[in-house]
């Protein structure tokens, strides 16, 4: 494929990531530059050392389904390709994946030490990119905000300083505004009904939920490599693992095979409409 090609790829798949508007992202899409799918795989696409991606957000103490499912996705479509990455994220979450996946852990609540936090795992990993997925973003005040407007810092560990302080490519992943990377397009979050997040990055991928995010990456990583990784993501095997480890949903704050109050099915409808765009299905 050509550039050209490729930019039009992107544009298929960032207006498939929003069709359903669910939070709004649909209006918001406009504030982006068309293209931001492809210029994030692009930036991955040669990575060979380590990938950071930061994910979970607090949810009634636990950690809710969306986030983990795409940060898994990803960690194991990089993986095939010969990348080494790593989760970051606080506890719970970090204590639960430990076991299959490699986890760096971060402090929750403990944000006075948060940059010597974030300067001692960079000058360890010394990564090739850092993802957020659906982290809580710092809102203008300092505070980290739920979709319900909830201040929820004490639950909260800091990813956003990892992103402030790399000098390697950062990528952000969000569906409603108050996620990492929302900085990025903070006018556009004004008729929002949240609390915006202000931390930025240096490409911001918006999408209906965060996990489908993860799967626009993975598809172009998928057609430059010509390899269906798309279908090697099995959505519901990763919710019934994170379900056993005490995820919940996000919106229903129930433990239950669901992304954002949606059934399983839906994810694996985007799935299938991503596959079938880059021409692996039909």
């Amino acid at each position: 494929m050509n550039e050209s090609e490729d930019l039009a790829l992107s544009c298929t798949i960032e207006d498939i990531l929003v069709a359903r508007n669910l939070r709004g992202m649909k209006t918001v899409q406009p504030h982006l530059s068309e293209g931001y799918c492809m210029r994030a795989a692009r930036l991955l696409q040669q990575c060979q050392g380590n990938i950071l991606i930061g994910t979970g957000f607090p949810v009634v103490k636990t950690f809710e389904t969306d986030g983990p499912v795409g940060a898994i996705a990803m960690y194991e479509a990089f993986e095939k390709l010969g990348a080494t990455p790593h989760i970051i994220c606080g506890r719970p979450l970090s204590q639960v994946l430990a076991a299959k996946y490699r986890v760096h852990e971060i402090r929750v609540g403990d944000h006075d030490k948060r940059e010597h936090e974030a300067q001692d795992a960079l000058e360890h990993f010394h990564p090739d990119a850092i993802i957020s997925i659906e982290r809580p973003g710092q809102a203008a005040d300092g505070d980290y905000y739920n979709m319900r407007g909830e201040s929820i810092s004490e639950h909260t560990a800091c990813f956003d300083t990892f992103m402030e302080q790399s000098d390697c490519p950062t990528i952000a992943i969000g569906d409603g505004g108050n996620e990492i990377g929302m900085g990025n397009v903070a006018a556009a979050l004004q008729g929002l009904n949240i609390v915006p997040a202000t931390t930025t990055c240096d490409e911001l991928i918006i999408a209906d939920v965060s996990n489908w995010g993860a799967y626009g990456i993975i598809s172009f990583l998928s057609v430059w490599n010509q390899r269906d990784l798309l279908a090697e993501i099995v959505p519901l095997d990763i919710l019934r693992y994170i379900s056993e480890l005490g995820s919940v949903d996000g919106v229903t704050r129930i433990n239950q095979l669901t992304e954002d109050g949606l059934d399983v099915s839906e994810g694996e409808s985007v799935l299938l409409d991503l596959r079938r765009v880059c021409g692996f299905a039909d």
